[in-house]
């Protein structure tokens, strides 16, 4: 007869193994991607620091320029190795558009000695910078 599918055999259609699995690793692409996008990028130490501890838990400004102190007492901006009396001179020639001077955020290891900490300060205050921030890690 016609309708017993001894003449008409449908197909049995073949699972595909890998076509469950496709939207999972789309997925995960599609995170991948978003936090690659939406990461916050920040400048990282030229050398190994261990940040000083603090109580207060301010925000620094974006724009300032970041100095970074390494436990002997170098220093660096922007990942280049830089002398106190180029310090200085960088920042006394850095101007904001408007004719302001910027914010300095100084990153010290926490195992410099605070002498040579606050010598830094005191040069940088004097080189006529706007606004000086210590950046330290909130106390936990």
């Amino acid at each position: 007869m016609i309708g017993d599918g001894r003449f008409f055999r449908r197909q049995q259609r073949v699972p595909d193994e890998d076509a469950r699995v496709l939207p999972l690793i789309n997925i995960v692409f599609l995170l991948l991607i978003f936090f690659l996008i939406t990461g916050h990028l920040s400048i990282q130490a030229p050398f190994e620091l261990e940040p000083v501890q603090s109580a207060s838990g301010s925000d620094p400004q974006t724009d300032d320029l970041t100095v970074f102190m390494g436990a002997d007492g170098r220093l660096a901006v922007d990942g280049e190795p830089v002398t106190l009396a180029g310090l200085e001179a960088l920042v006394g020639n850095r101007q904001t558009g408007s004719g302001d001077r910027p914010g300095v955020r100084l990153q010290a290891d926490g195992r410099t000695e605070a002498t040579r900490v606050v010598e830094v300060m005191e040069r940088l205050r004097a080189s006529g910078i706007a606004r000086l921030e210590l950046l330290t890690l909130p106390d936990r």
